[in-house]
């Protein structure tokens, strides 16, 4: 939905002009090989000239994961490498296959059949980091390595709990409890004691296991070794939801339910909820929108919005084109002439202030300034400290009396202050 919304990634392949645009731009501006991953079509032969076309442009290297972009989550099904294959013989560039790859017969087997150049892989190599090495190793050894990789390399606390969630997949749906902490703790520190945590349970486990014990829930080996997860269709969920399901009638996250007409749908947890408070809520496309839609996204539109979108997409143009949209609450011209007002305002001050200092001269001060020649001086007193004995009130007043008799100095008659004699001239 993010990819669909922005616009970018598989949702571009319908516009193969601003494709072609796009490579011939990074090629001529790029001194590094262009390369390009792609999604097939349903048809072959659709795929086979999208491919012959991303070469022509300029692209390099094309790594093709062979699933259409509605396949995904649990509708994400098996990948046709008889796509990756007709686009193999089709193109003359390195081809890499992406799809169905789980361990390291899976990766021979690809290039055996579609004559590839290379494989990627992603979640197999993310539920199994040791895949390409052909061996399947402790859980808990790979996630030690991992968290030790982490501390001498930081990064988002988020990432190394997703990369958790896949190593120990198995093991969490044992252990939910722990699930529940390792979602909800929040520094590494904490990630590292869950980690302790689980790699302990399943010692414990690995010591109480009895002989010829086989892997429940039938998986290829035991819940503490890493391995692929094959991720369930939506019928074979919907049967796992409705056969496991909690008194309180909890779903997964992706559960599928049947509708009064008896038609599947297949909903979100959102969906889901949505729901329950209208349970006459319908999610079926074939029924028209009782919404206007934005022009833009297709998100639904503002009532009072001036260019008919949505507050995200009329957000972008009033800013773009500095405009208001009242219904939506933006003012960007607005605010921008209430700026420019000010700015013209400010300047008139400053010029009436300049104009009116030099009429009235240097020693002028500036409307607002204070006037230095009359402002009182401040004198800085400082006391010191002295070890002789305080003289009594009878010296400080004889003092006093002596100090108001004599006259103040006046300049025009030349009186000295301290004698009150005049000065010889």
């Amino acid at each position: 939905m993010i990819a669909k919304r922005g616009h970018y990634g598989a949702f571009l392949q319908e516009e193969w002009d601003l494709l072609q645009r796009m490579i011939l731009l990074a090629n001529e501006k790029l001194s590094v090989p262009i390369t390009c991953k792609i999604r097939v079509f349903p048809e072959i032969d659709r795929t086979v000239k999208y491919a012959q076309m991303l070469e022509k442009a300029g692209c390099q290297l094309l790594t093709v994961h062979g699933r259409t972009k509605e396949q995904k989550g649990p509708l994400a099904g098996v990948a046709s490498w008889e796509h990756i294959q007709a686009v193999r013989k089709a193109v003359s560039i390195p081809v890499f296959a992406n799809g169905n790859i789980q361990c390291l017969s899976d990766v021979e087997e690809c290039i055996r059949k579609t004559g590839v150049h290379g494989v990627m892989s992603a979640e197999g190599n993310l539920h199994n980091p040791a895949l390409f090495e052909g061996r399947n190793p402790l859980v808990w050894e790979m996630a030690e390595e991992y968290l030790e990789i982490v501390q001498k390399h930081p990064c988002p606390l988020s990432y190394v709990r997703a990369h958790l969630f896949k190593l120990w997949h198995h093991t969490l749906q044992v252990y939910q409890q722990l699930r529940e902490e390792l979602a909800k703790v929040k520094t590494l520190e904490g990630i590292v004691d869950v980690n302790r945590e689980l790699k302990l349970r399943c010692q414990e486990e690995i010591a109480n296991q009895k002989e010829g014990e086989k892997p429940k829930e039938g998986l290829p080996f035991f819940h503490w070794i890493c391995q692929p997860y094959v991720r369930p269709g939506p019928k074979e969920r919907c049967r796992k939801n409705g056969a496991s399901g909690t008194e309180k009638g909890a779903r997964g996250k992706r559960a599928l339910e049947e509708e009064e007409d008896g038609n599947s749908e297949l909903l979100s947890k959102n969906k889901q909820k949505k729901k329950l408070r209208n349970p006459n809520k319908s999610f079926d496309p074939s029924f028209p929108a009782k919404y206007a839609k934005c022009d833009q996204c297709g998100n639904p539109k503002g009532n009072k919005c001036v260019f008919n979108m949505c507050r995200g997409c009329c957000k972008k143009r009033a800013f773009k084109e500095t405009a208001d949209c009242p219904g939506h609450g933006l003012l960007f011209k607005t605010k921008y002439e209430k700026s420019l007002s000010w700015q013209n305002s400010q300047r008139t001050i400053e010029r009436a202030a300049t104009g009116s200092a030099e009429r009235k001269g240097p020693g002028t001060p500036a409307p607002g300034m204070p006037d230095l020649h009359k402002a009182p001086a401040k004198r800085l007193q400082i006391v010191r400290k002295s070890n002789k004995p305080k003289p009594d009130q009878a010296i400080l007043r004889d003092n006093l009396k002596l100090r108001c008799s004599i006259r103040p100095y006046e300049t025009s008659h030349g009186i000295h202050r301290s004698t009150g004699t005049q000065k010889a001239k």
